[in-house]
């Protein structure tokens, strides 16, 4: 339904790291090698990053292609950070929300994106609304199945869970409330990514103490990147990667969903 990027490492601008690459997310609008559901990515964009000395991030979003947008080729050749979150977008609904349903979503700090899709939307996720205050809902971005997941993170960022058990809690109370759904999440704050394998390709790529990428494919044909096995959480910093196993809710119980898994270091 997308494909997305997020990355952490030296100084690049955003065109060597998006359009660049032999297969960067730029080709990967209209020629994913690897994505599982639909074929092009035509129905908006977005990009997010990190300027030096600020911790709050810029967005730039568009309803229409990349490929399209003179403007972002400019942008991307001069604007350059240490740190960003972008995606491409395979609408469920084309032309719902405009740019405003184009990841990355973002609060505070914060940048996120949604690949995959939740079946039954809006009414599969009903039995959700109710964790989330008035407030919450009345700031949905958009009005889409990832805006909703969105906020129900960020709800859990704002009690005090950390990136990778918002995520990880999320996916699991998601898929049990709507089963067959696909929940690949990717989440930064600048300084670590957090990121979740459950229905569609993800892939990694870590040099520690240089760069960390990870992306629903490889951007190029670097033997160092590893793909991510389904439902995986993944937490990055610029010096490691972790990969932890999602307990596969067929066999969990609703008091497994509600637990953290256990952390199993990836070498």
């Amino acid at each position: 339904m997308c494909r997305h990027l997020a990355y952490l490492g030296p100084e690049e601008p955003l065109g060597r790291l998006l359009v660049e690459p032999p297969h960067g997310l730029y080709r990967q609008s209209w020629a994913p090698r690897r994505q599982k559901h639909g074929t092009v990515n035509a129905d908006g964009f977005g990009v997010g990053w990190y300027a030096p000395d600020d911790p709050v991030p810029a967005r730039y979003r568009r309803a229409g292609p990349i490929w399209a947008d003179l403007s972002f080729a400019d942008l991307a050749r001069v604007v350059r950070t240490r740190a960003l979150l972008a995606a491409v977008r395979d609408a469920t609904l084309a032309g719902a929300d405009a740019e405003a349903a184009a990841a990355p979503f973002a609060t505070g700090t914060w940048l996120f994106s949604h690949n995959g899709a939740v079946p039954g939307w809006p009414e599969s996720l009903a039995p959700l609304a109710p964790t989330l205050s008035p407030a919450d809902l009345l700031s949905l971005e958009a009005r889409n199945d990832s805006a909703l997941v969105w906020a129900l993170v960020l709800a859990r960022l704002r009690a005090g869970d950390d990136e990778g058990e918002a995520l990880a809690a999320t996916v699991l109370e998601v898929a049990a409330a709507a089963p067959g759904s696909r929940l690949n999440l990717l989440l930064t704050n600048g300084e670590t990514i957090a990121a979740t394998a459950w229905g569609d390709t993800l892939w990694y790529l870590s040099e520690p103490g240089r760069r960390t990428v990870v992306a629903s494919e490889p951007y190029d044909d670097d033997p160092l990147w590893q793909e991510v096995p389904d439902h995986t959480l993944l937490t990055a910093s610029r010096a490691d990667v972790l990969l932890t196993p999602l307990k596969d809710l067929s066999e969990a119980t609703s008091e497994d969903a509600a637990s953290t898994p256990s952390e199993e270091p990836r070498t």
